[in-house]
């Protein structure tokens, strides 16, 4: 069930908020105070500002928290979730659009077939959780859901010892502003190719989430990312866009699966990671 929370847009846009969004780093005013947290941007982190009795808590990413999660947190790890696919149907004016121009931007969907894949993060304390707040709810007009995720592979030290854990998930309805719903993906992909925000180009999203899932996750499919990402290519092309005017700097890079070293038992859902088994035949 959605807990619905700030689907209405701020008059203005915290300029740290802009300056986190635009650059990486916080506002130049607070460099100075800050120079320690902001090292550990997108990092592995073992606090979290937090104490030893903050409660810990598993957040799942599907869209930028991918490749910018944007906050401190212990732990990630690759998997899916299930009951849902992913979308290009969320409008954004904050972060990769402007309010002439709305991006479009990543949210989940409904589906009782659908497998969305994505990386979930643990975070501890509250500081995570209200930059995730501000970040999704109020500026990104999600909501927030409870729901299961599967790792892609499991160890005896994290809480996936085969077993699902539950995750906080950003999900956008047709009930918040930005909606803006189902087109022809030709469609979405031009507004793609067109739209600009303070974080970047909205294309880059797009690209750098399909990267992800290629480096990351390869040989799974989604076919709505995928195509996309094949026309928006062709698009920029088409328009003479240079792809390096769009894809900003490089994001650090996040150590996922540190636990890959032991591998979970192969089951029906992890048949290609089955290794190959020479067979010997016995004369009896």
């Amino acid at each position: 069930m959605a807990h619905f929370s700030g689907h209405r847009q701020p008059a203005t846009v915290p300029s740290h908020f802009k300056d986190l969004f635009t650059n990486g780093q916080l506002g130049a005013a607070e460099e100075s105070n800050n120079n320690d947290q902001n090292e550990q941007e997108n990092r592995p982190s073992n606090n979290n500002n937090a104490g030893p009795s903050d409660p810990a808590c598993w957040v799942f990413g599907y869209g930028s928290l991918c490749w910018h999660p944007g906050f401190n947190y212990t732990k990630c790890i690759t998997g899916y979730i299930r009951g849902y696919v992913r979308r290009f149907w969320q409008g954004n004016v904050t972060h990769r659009g402007c309010e002439e121009k709305p991006g479009r931007v990543a949210t989940l969907v409904e589906d009782k077939e659908g497998i969305t894949w994505g990386c979930a993060y643990r975070i501890t304390g509250s500081t995570a959780l209200d930059y995730l707040k501000q970040r999704e709810c109020t500026l990104g007009g999600y909501a927030t859901i409870d729901t299961k995720f599967f790792p892609r592979v499991a160890s005896q030290d994290t809480p996936f010892s085969g077993e699902a854990v539950e995750v906080l998930v950003y999900v956008a309805t047709p009930e918040n502003i930005y909606w803006l719903g189902d087109d022809p993906v030709e469609e979405i992909a031009q507004q793609i190719v067109s739209c600009r925000g303070p974080s970047g180009h909205n294309a880059e999203y797009l690209l750098r989430l399909a990267l992800f899932m290629h480096e990351e996750i390869p040989g799974v499919r989604d076919d709505h990312l995928f195509e996309l990402e094949q026309l928006v290519l062709e698009e920029l092309y088409r328009r003479q866009i240079p792809l390096s005017s769009v894809m900003g700097r490089n994001p650090d890079r996040i150590r996922r699966d540190s636990h890959e070293d032991i591998r979970r038992p192969p089951s029906f859902e992890f048949t290609s990671r089955v290794p190959d088994t020479k067979l010997r035949c016995l004369n009896i």
